[in-house]
């Protein structure tokens, strides 16, 4: 998946994993509010994972514009 990809992944799954938390709360389920959790915690890793990806080819793209200017 692309960085964009996963970022868009990311913040969707942080977001219903927040949705389902609420709706864990206000029925008083448990199980929802704990699957809620792990979904937003999934979501902030793959966030993260995008995040990264972005910035190493970002730092990729420099350095090879660095190597062509000195060509």
């Amino acid at each position: 998946m692309s960085s964009t990809g996963d970022k868009i992944s990311g913040v969707a799954n942080q977001a219903i994993g927040k949705v389902k938390q609420g709706i864990g709360e206000a029925t008083g389920s448990e199980k929802l509010q704990a699957e809620g959790h792990a979904q937003e915690v999934q979501g902030q890793a793959q966030k993260a994972v995008g995040d990264t990806k972005a910035a190493v080819k970002n730092t990729a793209d420099k350095v090879a514009d660095a190597a062509d200017r000195k060509l």
